[in-house]
């Protein structure tokens, strides 16, 4: 009777990190850790912003090292999804004024943005 114990008290060990294992690795990434926006240094819940300044680029990354995707003007709607410093990984509304296609994501820097809404 007390191998029994000590047998089953060795196994509890052992099950728990096998359970720990296994919620490890079936546990996602978040939402915002998958493709270009994996630069992410901070995901927000998916605000709304408007560009406010004319001629602004929606780049593929937080700099301006990176290829601009087109140029957003005044009053255009996008979503930010999360920001890297003062870059906002974001994407568009609505087509942009310029013919940038909706649903179309991209690197915006905030100082170029208005009317943040969470």
């Amino acid at each position: 009777m007390i191998r029994r114990i000590a047998t089953r008290a060795a196994a509890v060990p052992a099950v728990m990190a096998v359970a720990a294992a296994a919620l490890t690795l079936t546990t996602a990434p978040a939402a915002h850790a998958v493709g270009e926006n994996s630069k992410c240094s901070v995901n927000w819940p998916n605000f709304g912003a408007t560009v406010g300044k004319n001629g602004w680029n929606l780049r593929t990354g937080p700099s301006t090292g990176y290829a601009s995707r087109g140029y957003l003007y005044r009053g255009d709607k996008l979503t930010v999804l999360c920001s890297r410093g003062n870059w906002d990984y974001s994407q568009l509304s609505q087509r942009s004024k310029s013919g940038i296609s909706k649903g179309t994501r991209g690197w915006v820097r905030d100082d170029g943005l208005v009317n943040l809404a969470g």
